[in-house]
């Protein structure tokens, strides 16, 4: 599975960290006549810290129960190559020991990918961010402000996908101390490989919600579209605005629900460039052809702001966003509307 050489290539610039958000999906149930030998079959799983949800259109005959049971499995072959919870998984082992000989190919291609984006940011997007993470969840957020611009300072001497060395039968840290998270593209990944493993399946008609990120396929078989819905965050009971989509992705980050202090003043969004949380909005959402894109998107735009933001949105072919800055005010970019029901 090489996203590489799938990703929609931007001309200018990305960026990410941590993604995270909140989507709802709505199905209709009614489905015409000559649909009725599509069966709907769906299940969900606590899985990646959070639950994951698989909705396919197939026939009896196509066992829709077996298929989406595989594709989950496809989810744990990746999150076991991913995941820096698991201490046996190949992202873990290449931070313990500073590199990591015959990596499987799916990390060589998402640290690959990584590091692109990180030259086309100039260092926004940036996975060996996870020492700033650290500092933060064990409480930097405690000491003075002078304790904390030294200890990042520090830190941020050990950030830089440049000290990053990728070969074919290994990847190595250049510097002792680096770590890194693959928190703002791993899950947007795997859910491409779900989709990419229902599709070698003959499945036609699917969507897929990671907690947040959400790809689609096709539509749902009476031909409409799948709708998905943004939460207002002062108030979770209610809508912003739904989207139609098609055979597209969609990803959002946010900064109101995970929180390093009790204050709720530094949250999980940490912008790679400063080490500080990102503060230039509230809500980042992004359409693109993939849920890879996306995930690194929606972060990227976050971080960067609703105007630099919306200038990454508007350079990029086939993306779209919809962003909420901290007083509420909305921006749009210019195709966004098409997939505005």
């Amino acid at each position: 599975m090489n996203f590489s050489k799938k990703i929609l290539k931007p001309n200018k610039y990305i960026l990410s960290v941590f993604s995270f958000l909140i989507l709802s999906v709505v199905f209709l149930s009614f489905i015409p006549g000559c649909y009725l030998n599509l069966v709907r079959t769906e299940e969900t799983r606590d899985k990646i810290g959070t639950y994951v949800d698989v909705v396919i259109y197939a026939t009896t005959d196509q066992q829709p129960e077996i298929i989406i049971g595989n594709s989950f499995e496809k989810l744990d072959e990746l999150a076991a190559i991913f995941s820096n919870y698991d201490e046996k998984s190949s992202i873990s082992l290449l931070n313990s020991q500073g590199f990591i000989e015959n990596p499987p190919g799916e990390l060589i291609d998402i640290i690959e990918l990584s590091v692109e984006y990180n030259k086309i940011t100039e260092g926004a997007f940036e996975i060996t961010v996870d020492p700033l993470l650290t500092l933060w969840s064990e409480g930097l957020w405690k000491e003075p402000e002078n304790v904390q611009k030294q200890k990042i300072d520090e830190a941020l001497g050990i950030v830089g996908s440049d000290m990053i060395e990728i070969k074919p039968k290994e990847i190595r840290f250049l510097k002792d101390g680096m770590s890194a998270t693959l928190g703002g593209i791993a899950k947007g990944y795997i859910v491409d490989g779900m989709m990419e493993y229902l599709k070698s399946s003959g499945v036609k008609n699917a969507i897929i919600n990671a907690g947040g990120d959400i790809s689609t396929m096709g539509s749902k078989p009476d031909g409409g579209k799948w709708i998905v819905s943004l939460e207002n965050p002062d108030n979770t009971r209610e809508k912003i605005v739904s989207f139609a989509l098609s055979g597209e992705s969609i990803a959002t980050s946010g900064n109101y629900y995970r929180y390093f202090d009790p204050d709720k003043e530094v949250h999980h969004i940490i912008d790679p460039r400063t080490g500080y949380s990102a503060n230039n909005c509230i809500s980042s959402t992004v359409i693109a052809a993939n849920a890879t894109v996306a995930d690194i998107l929606a972060t990227s735009v976050f971080v960067l702001g609703p105007q630099d933001g919306m200038k990454l949105v508007e350079n990029l072919e086939g993306v779209e966003a919809f962003i909420i800055d901290n007083d509420r005010n909305i921006y749009k970019s210019s195709g966004i509307d098409k997939y505005i029901k």
